[in-house]
């Protein structure tokens, strides 16, 4: 197979890995050991087109009249999509929307786990621990705290105006991933990757659909 280095992937397509991943687990979940591309995009909500021109950019995953091996290609996303092992996570803000990520199971759905949240060092639950054992730290201790652990990926949940100035706290501290739901644009250095969730444009974008269908 074609590495995913070797190939530059469209934004589309890599946004929907993940959901390649989690259906070859459900299917292999219900003893499916294999699937065609229309049982995958009927699954997801896409044409079966979209999916064999997305597999295409990975090489051979599938036989012509086979189709595609469930627990191979599972196995397959799961390197892609680094689940084989634990990727540790920080969180910067346990506002409200902090306090949802702090409180969200990822490890029960994959291989990620929040090991630590910060926030304004005067915040009252700036040196108090979660009930899952997350610990919550001062901002100001950033770089101690990530010096010795193995932590390369934040969730930034701070207000817009502070956004821009923790992202740069954290490329300092060695942060190479930041999960933004802040939206404002985020200047970073070319191997740090942002990748922004705007929730406000997406319940727009579907008020518009559901518009359109009436």
């Amino acid at each position: 197979m074609k590495s995913e280095k070797s190939t530059i992937i469209p934004r589309a397509t890599a946004k929907r890995l993940s959901l390649y991943y989690r259906i070859f687990k459900r299917f292999n979940s219900e003893k499916i050991e294999k699937a065609n591309s229309k049982q995958i995009a009927d699954a997801i909500g896409i044409d079966s087109a979209t999916v064999r021109r997305d597999f295409s950019y990975f090489g051979e995953l599938g036989r012509r009249g086979y189709g595609y091996d469930v627990k191979k290609l599972m196995n397959f996303f799961a390197d892609l999509l680094h689940d084989h092992s634990i990727t540790n996570v920080m969180l910067v803000g346990i506002g409200n929307m902090g306090h949802a990520l702090l409180h969200y199971r990822f490890h029960e759905r994959n291989k990620m786990k929040i090991v630590m949240a910060f926030d304004i060092d005067e915040h009252p639950e700036v040196g108090t621990t979660t009930n899952d054992g997350i610990p919550i730290y001062g901002i100001s201790q950033i770089n101690n705290k990530l010096r010795n652990v193995n932590v390369q990926t934040a969730i930034l949940t701070v207000p817009s105006t502070k956004a821009q100035e923790v992202a740069t706290t954290l490329v300092e501290a060695g942060i190479k991933g930041i999960l933004s739901f802040s939206p404002v644009h985020l200047t970073v250095p070319k191997d740090v990757v942002v990748q922004y969730v705007d929730l406000t444009s997406e319940l727009q974008t579907l008020l518009y659909f559901m518009k359109k269908e009436h």
